[in-house]
């Protein structure tokens, strides 16, 4: 792991980050806004569920599909 990993979003999480959670709180953000929480494998279900029961939790991605470089069939069609 090098300093440029993305590293898991849980409080007190070190490990590397494999999902991208993106979500938005309706009552912040505009419907097309998105940010995110990075997750390990250990903790994409506890994140998940902790936006998902407030509404907020919008898609959940492998980090090297969000990565991708934009272009047909990328996650930036979504």
């Amino acid at each position: 792991m090098t300093e440029d990993t993305p590293i898991c979003s849980a409080k007190g999480c070190r490990a590397p980050a494999q999902w991208v959670l993106a979500w938005n709180n309706p009552k912040l953000h505009t419907p097309e806004r998105r940010k995110t929480w990075l997750a390990c494998p250990e903790h994409r279900e506890y994140l998940s569920e902790f936006l998902g029961m407030r509404g907020f939790l919008k898609d959940v991605v492998a980090l090297a599909e969000w990565e991708a470089p934009e272009g047909p069939g990328s996650a930036a069609d979504r």
